[in-house]
């Protein structure tokens, strides 16, 4: 009798008349046998096989279950940490003390939650119960609620730009822009260019930008200027004291933030 041994199941025997090289070929359980042989004779062959692939092992929560999690965050690796003893918070953020990883593993599967690596290098590593999903997602609606108080605080500045000798009607449209924009809650920079021979005209650009300055009035408190260089700026921020007590809620801010106008 022929037998091929593995160690998962067991095919009854059978008997099958064998000629000259004769073979058996099972598609199922992936094997071939060969009988080279002249022989003729009937012979019995008793095969036991292993089927389903992959290898043993027990299973275990940690290990198995959250395995996909593990390939993604190696707070969950357990397998990266080589002592052989933890330091174990609890889900109640109680301090268990230091336990064997073994038994630390277990007490999560029992308690069905995840055991998450808090500190690595320590020593011990220091590790945690918890419902690391759970963690995960509140984390980041905390960090999404810290985003938009911060965009909500954030201050933009905008720039209107015009020429020594701008007409009153576009002298106009970029008043009522920036204080617009200033009750809004953002900056205005004001921006006077003088091109070539226009520097003749400077003492006309530092006049039409304090003239701007005296019409925006208390909206806006002067943050900075610089009248020395060909482009002659004026800083304004809201006067906070003023535009709370004016402008409501922030709305959403528009896409353009430049006004301009042609010399």
């Amino acid at each position: 009798m022929v037998g091929v041994t593995t160690n998962s199941c067991t095919i009854p025997p059978f008997k099958q008349p064998i000629s000259s090289s004769s073979s058996f070929q099972s598609k199922i359980f992936h094997f071939q046998l060969n009988f080279p042989t002249s022989s003729t004779t009937s012979r019995s062959c008793r095969i036991t096989c292993r089927y389903g692939g992959g290898g043993g092992g027990s299973y275990n929560r940690q290990g198995d279950n959250r395995r996909s999690k593990q390939d993604d965050d190696p707070a969950l690796d357990i397998s990266s940490i080589r002592s052989s003893t933890v330091r174990l918070i609890d889900e109640e953020q109680n301090m268990v003390g230091i336990v064997s990883k073994t038994a630390a593993l277990q007490m999560a599967e029992d308690a069905e939650l995840d055991l998450v690596i808090l500190s690595p290098e320590a020593e011990p590593p220091v590790v945690k119960l918890m419902d690391y999903n759970k963690y995960k997602y509140e984390q980041q609606k905390k960090k999404r609620d810290q985003q938009k108080k911060s965009s909500a605080h954030r201050v933009d500045q905008k720039e209107l730009k015009m020429g020594y000798n701008i007409d009153v009607h576009d002298y106009t449209v970029r008043l009522k822009a920036a204080q617009k924009f200033l009750k809004d809650g953002d900056k205005v920079k004001l921006i006077v260019s003088l091109k070539g021979r226009e520097n003749e005209f400077k003492n006309n650009a530092i006049e039409l930008i304090r003239r701007f300055r005296d019409d925006v009035g208390e909206l806006a408190v002067e943050e900075s200027k610089n009248f020395r260089d060909r482009n002659m700026t004026l800083v304004l921020v809201p006067n906070k004291a003023v535009t709370q007590k004016e402008a409501p809620k922030k709305k959403e801010k528009s896409t353009g933030t430049e006004v301009s106008a042609s010399v």
